[in-house]
């Protein structure tokens, strides 16, 4: 009989441990597990083999949920959530289709075919200046590909030529025009959109599949019912060029014109001197057969501190809808970020002092702090009276289904001006203010109008004081209404940019107000064709996607 040797289990345990009759399966910090055996000596044989396998077996099928759970969540992060998210419906693809298929048409158009030489029994022939003169693209489709992207489809299209020849047969020599027609035209282009390293959409690759089924030609000139015999070989010919240069093409048009025109959608860009807003994508676009789902950061920052980190607790919006071409959803997150930008940037800060002060609140300061300047110093009596406001925390937005509002604290001191000497601090309160937030929609910018809804002021030192303050709760409301409600509207009213292309604007807005979000549903509107649009963001002139080499068909 074997005598049985002891593990001696020198890796560190995890503290997880199983225990039988006669051993013990403990799991070390690299996930390995360890049998250790307790008393008693080894049987012999293939039964014990197989016992001691059949256990072990058991016993590790027991731990791997643990040991899997262990690493996993411990290493695993919740995604970040989106402060910004835009849906696409299959309505406003719908609208894009049109202008994607004059695009298609206007590059097709410019496509150029090599001059063709051939011979054929005792013909010569050379056929250039090939031109495309008419597209009917009518049979196109264009639609959502679920988890890739957009699909262009042209079934049973047409497209018109007309090129000149030049033919030699013994001693004649014959040029004139042929026009010829492409039937049966079937374009099928997949277009995979992706999120680049930037955080920006864009159109990854294509994959591009072009038949044309059949092609005729018609003569013209002397000769033209003599040389209709050569019309198979020559639209065999054009035929087989055409089908290789329609892809190309299209690859161009999308990996080069398109991605110019989607880069001058915003990333990081500035809202005014103080603060910017960061659009990148923080996830590949989500492709459904009904939508285009993209999900953006959607924060503000301070310009002068633009890497400050500031983390997403909202709840993150939804998009249930698809009626309408298109809906913005924005977080809580995205106007808090705002409010932090802001803050950070020192804006929430006024001074109101001389001409600023509104005289019957100068008068009722006077009245209320005169026991106190008297007691400071009677000379201080005729100075001139500031106030000086200063939020003190980050103001936070609060959505419900009733509407939205903005909570702002802010410290307000009443200081005295001696003249040629520092200001003398009086009193100092809190003043805490809720404003009605209101959303709105052109073109591409959002704007927010505010209206003070709730103001409170109490002291800081004392009961006393706050009771004191009362007489000035109406004054300072209404300072506040004339004088920061505007200020704060001016920086609002002009609105921040929506992560949209140049051309395309937002009509006829519907704005929700959610738990936590607004879901902003419109329609589309064009204001440039695709190529204009393109052309705003790069100098774009119609090229040739072949070179200009001389082929011969044979």
């Amino acid at each position: 009989m074997q005598r049985r040797r002891k593990s001696r289990g020198r890796s560190q345990s995890l503290g997880i441990k199983l225990s039988t009759e006669n051993q013990t399966l403990r799991v070390n910090r690299a996930g390995r597990a360890e049998t250790t055996n307790q008393k008693g000596p080894e049987p012999t044989g293939h039964n014990s083999s197989s016992c001691s396998a059949t256990l072990q077996i058991r016993m590790t099928s027991f731990l791997l949920p643990l040991l899997l759970l262990l690493p996993v969540g411990s290493i695993m992060a919740a995604p970040e959530p989106a402060g910004c998210k835009i849906r696409i419906t299959d309505k406003g693809l719908e609208l894009l289709k049109l202008e994607t298929q004059r695009f298609v048409e206007e590059e097709l158009s410019n496509i150029s075919m090599p001059e063709m030489k051939g011979t054929e029994g005792r013909f010569q022939y050379t056929i250039t200046d090939v031109k495309i003169t008419e597209l009917n693209l009518s049979h196109a489709d264009l639609r959502f590909l679920p988890d890739v992207g957009l699909l262009f489809d042209v079934q049973n299209s047409s497209i018109a030529l007309s090129f000149q020849r030049r033919i030699l047969y013994w001693f004649f020599y014959d040029t004139g025009n042929i026009n010829a027609s492409a039937d049966g035209v079937n374009i099928n282009t997949a277009v995979n959109l992706i999120r680049d390293d930037v955080g920006r959409l864009k159109i990854n690759n294509i994959s591009c599949d072009a038949k044309i089924k059949k092609m005729r030609a018609e003569f013209s000139g002397t000769l033209g019912k003599i040389y209709d015999f050569l019309a198979r070989f020559l639209t065999t010919g054009m035929r087989f060029f055409l089908n290789q240069q329609i892809c190309p093409a299209l690859n161009h048009a999308a990996l080069v014109h398109v991605n110019a025109m989607l880069e001058t959608i915003p990333v990081r860009s500035e809202v005014d001197h103080y603060i910017g807003i960061d659009y990148s994508l923080i996830s590949d676009p989500v492709v459904t057969s009904r939508s285009l789902d993209m999900n953006f950061r959607g924060m503000f920052f301070d310009l002068s501190n633009q890497n400050q980190p500031l983390v997403n607790y909202a709840v993150e919006p939804v998009i249930r809808e698809y009626d309408r071409m298109v809906y913005l959803a924005l977080s809580e997150f995205f106007f808090d970020s705002g409010m932090f930008a802001y803050y950070s940037a020192g804006i929430f800060q006024m001074h109101i002092v001389n001409e600023k002060m509104p005289k019957d609140l100068e008068m009722l300061l006077r009245t209320t702090y005169f026991g106190t300047i008297m007691m400071m110093n009677p000379a201080l009596v005729d100075a001139p009276l500031s106030l000086q406001l200063a939020v003190n925390s980050p103001p936070k937005t609060s959505i419900k289904t009733s509407g939205a509002t903005v909570v702002m604290t802010a410290i307000v001191k009443v200081m005295v001006l001696p003249p040629g000497q520092s200001p003398v601090q009086l009193s100092s309160m809190t003043m805490e203010a809720k404003f009605n937030a209101k959303v709105s929609m052109r073109g591409k910018r959002l704007a927010v109008h505010a209206d003070l809804r709730r103001f409170k002021i109490f002291s800081n030192q004392s009961a006393l004081e706050s009771l004191a303050l009362i007489p000035l709760q109406a004054p300072l409301k209404t300072m506040l209404q004339m004088s920061v409600v505007p200020l704060i509207n001016n920086w609002t009213k002009r609105g921040v940019r929506i992560p949209l292309a140049d051309g395309m604007d937002f009509i006829e807005e519907v704005v929700e107000y959610h738990n936590g979000f607004i879901v902003i549903g419109a329609n589309l509107h064009f204001s440039k064709g695709l190529r204009e649009m393109m052309a705003g963001s790069s100098d774009i002139q119609p090229t040739a996607s072949t070179s200009n080499t001389t082929s011969t068909a044979v």
